[in-house]
């Protein structure tokens, strides 16, 4: 097995701190996230595999797969259940396409979703990630780093 190398401060794009701030606030985020969660929301995302990345992220809830119906019969559901919807999907172009068409139905039925928590993590990590499924990644990539310690190493 190939052991990675710790991160240097020579190795990083940017100063140290930027990258322990938007660690901070990627934990942050999904703290409020865990929040919603514990208060009943549903946690809206597009594949078995995001709800195992979140999972993996310490979030526990409901989750429910929008891709697995039709999208009309899954918001009609999720408005009737009287839960609020927390959208989180990719940002990709299908994941955006997705979240705008949740969006505009649930609101159509009466409902609406909480996007806030969607948007601010692509705000975050939008140039380094494009999924769900690869927040636990960045996010083990964002400790790794803010946990080098070679003091030796500086930016020149």
């Amino acid at each position: 097995m190939e052991r990675r190398q710790p991160y240097s401060k020579r190795t990083l794009k940017a100063p140290l701190i930027v990258y322990e701030k938007r660690l901070e606030m990627i934990e942050e985020l999904l703290a409020q996230l865990q929040e919603l969660a514990n208060q009943g929301s549903i946690i809206v995302v597009e594949g078995k595999r995001d709800i195992m990345a979140l999972k993996s992220l310490g979030l526990n809830g409901e989750f429910r797969l929008a891709t697995h119906h039709s999208l009309i019969n899954f918001c009609e559901d999720i408005s009737k259940s009287d839960q609020k919807a927390v959208i989180l999907t990719d940002w990709d172009r299908r994941g955006n396409l997705l979240a705008s068409k949740l969006v505009e139905n649930l609101q159509s039925l009466g409902s609406n979703p909480e996007t806030r928590l969607r948007d601010l993590i692509v705000s975050l990590v939008q140039k380094e990630i494009k999924d769900v499924e690869s927040l636990p990644s960045y996010v083990r990539k964002l400790r790794e780093i803010t946990k080098a310690t070679d003091v030796k190493d500086t930016f020149r």
